[in-house]
């Protein structure tokens, strides 16, 4: 919610930047938006901690054929399903790493039919020096995978812990409660 003050004071910064169009507006804040998360995420305490969490979840953002037939997002959003909550949506998906406090440190909208490990290794490639060396990411089944895993042991020098599958041998464990 934005305090009236806040919002004259973005409407006046639109008008003097020249941005006609609020969609304009905000996909060109994006890089900025970003940035001002990641000092928000600094000044917690956190940050400093070596736990990360990582996961994605679906945003819907049309719920009937018609809307989806005349949405200017066509092209960019699509049909996904949602296995947590046994649902198809059309959409994006929102791919979080965070901190223990939920605090956003990167993230990114994808197509849902993106696979997750590669939508995530994207983001750390782009933003790796997020990423400190020795830090521990904590996800779900959905990261399982030896390309992922190497990547981020081998490239990020970070440690991944996810549920074990059940066709693998044993090795983290059951992790929900610290992923909740």
């Amino acid at each position: 919610m934005l305090s009236d003050a806040e919002l004259l004071c973005l409407a006046v910064a639109q008008q003097l930047l020249g941005v006609s169009s609020e969609r304009r507006w905000i996909r060109s804040l994006g890089g900025l938006m970003s940035a001002v998360i990641t000092e928000l995420a600094r000044d917690v305490d956190s940050w400093h901690d070596l736990l990360r969490l990582v996961d994605s979840t679906p945003l819907p953002c049309a719920a009937s054929r018609e809307t989806v037939k005349r949405s200017e997002l066509a092209g960019h959003a699509g049909y996904g399903c949602c296995a947590s909550h046994s649902r198809f949506f059309w959409g994006f998906r929102l791919y979080l790493i965070s901190t223990a406090e939920g605090m956003p440190i990167i993230w990114g909208l994808a197509h849902p039919k993106l696979g997750e490990r590669e939508v995530t290794q994207a983001l750390l490639e782009r933003d790796h020096q997020l990423i400190a060396a020795g830090q521990v990411i904590v996800g779900d089944k959905g990261f399982a995978g030896k390309d992922f895993e190497t990547f981020i042991t081998d490239k990020l020098g970070a440690h991944l812990i996810r549920p074990d599958r059940k066709n693998e041998k044993p090795r983290f464990g059951k992790v929900a409660r610290h992923r909740q």
